[in-house]
């Protein structure tokens, strides 16, 4: 996982505190992962402005050895916020296992889970690592909701929550024990908090500017249309599918995609997505068959219709062209190598094709808090102040593949 620091939200038994956490990284030979904290002490604070305040003049703790920990000083108490995919409440764990299990009930536990171990495997709590350890049924929660499936599904679902029940209140118990709040410089603070609410109220002003921006007159703009980008007028474009081509390890594919809602539908029967070899054998099919996935959308009789009398052109336009061969080979190699477009690319079809089946399998891989996602968001979301991914890139690249394959298995020549 990526040489960086992560501001992480906590909801304990005394409310939430907020902290820092190391995912892991490597120096030399060794691989380290750890907490902003001290000796046996994981330090939490009651507000994101007290952290901010202790990271500016605290120096002896944990993590003031690590690569991005100068670059940690220097941020506004604003950045240190947690993103909402670094919040996790540890409260609220028997909750979620006693629901039913959703895609994002199931993931939210399976993140929440993650995090206690890695708080357990850090802080040396035995009681944590051993409630993970007498409880393998709880990686399955890394599969997605689709594990929980069926009568074998819901009786793991079952056994899950029967062992969160049993030994949660264990678990936080040990976590709470660890847990301290050190003073801060009360001049640090009084900055922080003062750079917080001035955010606040930028924010305000903003939304204050645009509402009255909406009262004004209109006065309507005088454009040059000639240096306006010029307007799809395609059949393609009017129907409102798109023709795309995948290559894969085991060839070129075609198929159709269109969005219903923002929710992608393809030519197929979820989850199976019927693709084919050229451009001329899906127009063929397209000609014969009308029993799929597709038909359901309004225009579909337009295309049903140029299929049947020959006239159908089945043209990809190169935002619509994706391939896969070679990703996982360049993950591997380093950020360096990978081709962000590329990357971007496959993310979208992986993730359309993940949400056309119903399953959250790339969902819950590409999370911020596993080690392809923290990569992944690396290369396509860039900020100057985070530190590139450490190697090796080993585990990032199998967890790549893992998502190609599942891809390709969903791909049904027709």
């Amino acid at each position: 996982m990526a040489g960086d620091i992560v501001p992480i939200e906590l909801g304990l038994t005394d409310g939430d505190l907020f902290t820092l956490w190391a995912p892991r990284w490597r120096e030399g030979d060794d691989e380290w992962e750890a907490f902003l904290g001290h000796e046996d002490d994981l330090y939490g604070f009651e507000s994101v402005a007290e952290l901010a305040a202790f990271v500016r003049t605290n120096t002896d703790n944990d993590l003031v050895d690590h690569p991005a920990w100068p670059t940690m000083a220097k941020l506004s108490a604003v950045e240190l916020e947690p993103d909402e995919t670094f919040q996790f409440d540890l409260v609220g764990v028997p909750e979620l296992a006693a629901g039913e299990p959703e895609g994002l009930v199931v993931h939210e536990l399976e993140s929440t889970l993650a995090m206690v171990r890695n708080v357990g495997e850090v802080c040396e709590l035995d009681v944590v690592t051993g409630f993970f350890d007498a409880n393998p049924v709880l990686e399955t929660l890394s599969v997605g909701a689709r594990t929980f499936e069926g009568r074998d599904g819901e009786e793991l679902w079952d056994q899950i929550g029967a062992a969160i029940a049993k030994h949660w209140d264990d678990v936080l118990d040990a976590i709470d024990g660890v847990v301290a709040t050190p003073a801060v410089d009360a001049d640090a603070l009084a900055v922080a908090e003062a750079e917080i609410v001035a955010a606040d109220e930028n924010t305000v002003d903003v939304d204050d500017a645009a509402d009255a921006d909406d009262e004004d007159e209109f006065v309507p703009l005088d454009l040059d249309l000639h240096d306006a980008e010029e307007v799809d007028d395609s059949f393609w474009a009017e129907v409102g599918v798109d023709p795309i081509k995948i290559i894969t390890s085991k060839g070129t594919f075609f198929t159709l995609r269109c969005y219903l809602d923002d929710d992608a539908i393809f030519l197929g029967r979820a989850p199976a997505i019927t693709a084919f070899g050229s451009e001329r054998a899906l127009a063929r099919y397209l000609a014969d068959h009308h029993e799929h996935d597709l038909a359901q959308v309004s225009t579909y009789e337009q295309i049903r219709i140029a299929a049947v009398d020959g006239s159908l052109d089945v043209e990809v336009t190169d935002e619509n062209v994706y391939v896969l061969p070679g990703l996982a080979d360049d993950l591997a190699d380093g950020p360096t190598a990978v081709d962000p477009d590329q990357l971007d690319l496959a993310v979208e079809l992986f993730t359309d094709a993940a949400d056309y089946a119903g399953e959250d399998i790339v969902e819950v891989a590409l999370a911020p808090s596993t080690p392809l996602g923290w990569y992944v968001s690396f290369l396509l979301e860039p900020d100057p102040t985070r530190l590139a991914p450490n190697p090796p890139y080993d585990a990032e690249a199998q967890a790549w593949r893992e998502l190609e394959r599942d891809f390709e298995a969903r791909l049904v020549e027709g």
